[in-house]
């Protein structure tokens, strides 16, 4: 099946959706517009499709020809709470809004993935859910689709799982990218609200004053971090808002301030939960005051199966050629919860270069509101997912 002409021929029609969901981007769970695009461009085709009850997620079940494996395919479709600052033709309408991450190009490149397989339904020797989920950005979308069933939604569970996000920064254009075991972080949130007596600021000793302590308590976990695990166990603590008081002259009542903890093991993870709590709450008393601690767990860390990975890659040559596959050195600190996908089914994510600079590092990077997307990797990149799900139904 040749995938990657194929998907040229319907180039247009894919740069054509993923400019109209750019220009309409909606933020987490609820996004009628883009749930309305999927639904018209996958119009007609033998797909049964199912409607999220709790967000506008959509599943469409391609059945095979032929019995065999369930692979499933995913794209998510939110956008983030950023002012688009590009001039392209189909900029944001919505202000404040913008598909920063390439979320739009995800989409449109699964609904590519489905037009190309549906072509071929009855060669197919298994089935393929396509898997279109809202709230990626914080709003654990795939954790409402899971539970709702689309792991199963052939009527048995998936076999593999595979889902590819591009990259505006970082990687060339059109290099595809994995590794096996740990491809991104696990995300938690750290809240700690210090809690002291306010008064006047020429009086400090009549006070218990929260603001230093606050400060002390960002500072030693830190210090946590390279004291407390194995320079040889990557830890993230970053502390992106700090509150306190209303005027210079005041000491108030209370610091709160609060931190997202990254970490790539279950283990490591339940350490920091354990450790934090106790360094916040052990230096408030130290001084005379409480602190009030709440560690809340987000995604899980993405870890790739071993041998899917390899598929990916091995894929990813035959398909492209040996210079268009680089093997991921490192993990990525960032969190993505296809994690939750991955827990359940043996699968792999993928990065895909989408720069439109031909030095990437020159490039804004995902999240800025700069962030821009090549259109001319959108063809490939639904040709590779669509090349993954007839291999590894073809596997058995």
């Amino acid at each position: 099946m040749d995938f990657r002409a194929a998907a040229a021929a319907i180039e247009d029609d894919l740069i054509a959706l993923r400019r109209e969901i750019h220009r309409f981007p909606e933020v987490g769970l609820d996004l009628p517009k883009t749930q309305a695009a999927v639904l018209a461009a996958l119009d007609g085709l033998p797909l049964e499709i199912t409607l999220g009850e709790t967000s506008t997620s959509v599943t469409a079940l391609l059945r095979g020809g032929k019995p065999g494996p369930v692979v499933l395919l995913r794209a998510d479709m939110d956008a983030l709470p950023v002012t688009e600052e590009n001039d392209a033709e189909y900029v944001s309408r919505h202000v404040g809004t913008m598909h920063a991450c390439g979320h739009d190009m995800h989409t449109a490149g699964l609904v590519g993935a489905v037009r190309l397989l549906a072509a071929r339904q009855a060669d197919l020797t298994g089935d393929v859910v396509f898997m279109f989920q809202p709230g990626e950005e914080g709003g654990d979308g795939a954790k409402h689709m899971i539970a709702e069933g689309v792991l199963d939604a052939a009527g048995r569970r998936a076999d593999a799982a595979y889902g590819l996000h591009v990259m505006s920064d970082r990687l060339p254009r059109g290099i595809v990218t994995t590794r096996p075991g740990p491809m991104m972080a696990a995300i938690a949130g750290l809240s700690v609200n210090v809690v002291g007596k306010g008064g006047h600021g020429s009086r400090p000793h009549t006070t218990l004053d929260p603001i230093p302590v606050a400060a002390e308590i960002v500072t030693a976990l830190q210090t946590l971090v390279t004291r407390r695990f194995s320079v040889f166990e990557p830890i993230v603590i970053t502390v992106g808002t700090f509150h306190a008081g209303t005027r210079h002259n005041i000491i108030p009542d209370s610091a709160r301030f609060e931190a997202s903890v990254r970490t790539f093991s279950e283990e490591a993870l339940a350490q920091v939960e354990a450790e934090s709590v106790r360094l916040a709450e052990g230096i408030a008393a130290a001084h005379g005051l409480t602190a009030e601690v709440a560690f809340v767990r987000e995604d899980p860390a993405t870890v790739n199966d071993p041998a899917e990975a390899a598929f990916v890659a091995a894929t990813a040559k035959d398909l492209f050629g040996e210079d268009r596959y680089v093997e991921m050195a490192d993990p990525a600190t960032g969190s993505e919860d296809f994690s939750r996908v991955l827990e359940a089914v043996p699968g792999s994510y993928m990065f895909y270069g989408a720069s439109v600079q031909d030095d990437p590092h020159e490039a804004a990077s995902n999240h800025s509101p700069r962030a821009a997307f090549d259109d001319s990797v959108l063809a490939d990149g639904a040709a590779l997912l669509a090349e993954l799900a007839v291999r590894r139904m073809a596997r058995g």
